[in-house]
């Protein structure tokens, strides 16, 4: 990145100056965040990743809108920690179909000491393949960060979910404060970072705008930054909340990108309930990144082959990566395998 282009992000954005973006006519904010995504992007490219859940349930965090927390009685059994083995296999699977990057999450409040061995072998085999790999596992202290790093862990994922003022009324077992010095802690170790929020919690227009400013006002734009749309959960406390506008969430994405505009904007949780023409039209707003694949941690996503027939239809190509030879990758992914027979590789993280 230049220091021309590097001067022209800005940290320093106030409440005032964002609620005005919201507020403008909605072809007048589309109009400046496509020319935004133009200058930075390119306006028929989106990046495509994949989630997998590599530790399902029995989450002791309190989230509100989570089907994972085990304070809530959602029907979600609880599993173990994924083999590495398996998780390699979900790897392949997801760059056989096109994925870029291989995201993989754990229900936990922090990793234990003993979870990151396997969790480091995950990101070594995942990074042979010549994906680039994210992780979110919950709150990281420096060690664990720094251990991520040097496994080859290219991005992590840590929301901090709403504004700070809102924060409150959606999860108490962690603080806004933990949430950015564990953001601090993966810049500071040269990750990239992964990091957004969920609309239709009963946020206010403040709300969401002082979201963003916690994120664009960062020393370093996230490199990622993942919109959700609320996905209702039977037995979470947020199962009845009232559905959001369709065009409010539109106006996100459109502020999003033209506060940060050379972060890739995900559009994240929530497609399932979207139909093609919001979708295209969030593409239209600056959204470059989606999720692929069947299902978003434990809730559905739209099918891959349904992505790829919207792509075609708006004339959308998948973001490409460089890559290493494939013999290279081969052989990187079965020096992992033989390196995990002889381990155990399926234990109950929940213990």
């Amino acid at each position: 990145m230049s220091a021309s282009t590097t001067a022209n992000l800005r940290h320093d954005w106030s409440l005032a100056e964002v609620k005005a973006l919201f507020v403008q006519p909605f072809n007048d904010l589309l109009f400046q965040a496509q020319t935004v995504h133009r200058a930075h992007f390119d306006a028929n490219r989106v990046q495509v990743s994949t989630l997998l859940s590599i530790k399902t349930g029995a989450c002791p965090e309190d989230c509100k809108y989570c089907p994972q927390s085990g304070h809530y009685n959602t029907g979600l059994e609880k599993e173990k920690l994924l083999e590495v083995q398996k998780v390699l296999e979900e790897a392949a699977r997801a760059k056989a179909i096109g994925s870029t990057r291989f995201c993989m999450g754990a229900a936990w409040k922090h990793p234990s000491a003993k979870d990151m061995p396997y969790v480091l072998e995950m990101v070594k085999g995942v990074k042979a393949m010549g994906l680039e790999t994210c992780m979110t596992l919950g709150r990281l202290d420096q060690d664990q960060t720094q251990a991520l790093a040097q496994a080859g862990l290219d991005y992590y994922n840590h929301n901090l979910d709403t504004s700070p003022e809102f924060y409150g009324s959606i999860i108490t077992t962690r603080t806004y404060s933990e949430r950015l010095q564990t953001l601090a802690y993966v810049r500071d170790s040269g990750m990239k970072i992964c990091s957004g929020g969920i609309l239709g919690m009963g946020e206010s227009l403040d709300d969401r705008a002082n979201l963003l400013i916690q994120l664009a006002n960062l020393p370093e734009h996230p490199e990622s930054v993942p919109i959700n749309m609320l996905v209702k959960v039977a037995g979470t406390p947020l199962e009845n909340a009232e559905d959001i506008d369709p065009f409010d969430f539109i106006r996100m994405l459109a502020v999003a990108r033209i506060m940060m505009p050379q972060s890739h904007v995900r559009l994240s949780a929530g497609r399932e309930a979207m139909n093609e023409q919001m979708q295209a039209m969030a593409f239209f707003a600056g959204a470059n990144s989606i999720f692929y694949g069947d299902k978003l941690l434990t809730t559905a996503n739209p099918q891959a082959d349904k992505d790829m027939q919207l792509f075609a239809r708006l004339g959308i190509q998948p973001e490409a990566r460089e890559e290493h030879a494939d013999e290279v990758h081969q052989a990187a992914i079965e020096q992992a395998l033989v390196e995990q027979k002889s381990s155990e590789q399926f234990y109950n993280a929940a213990v």
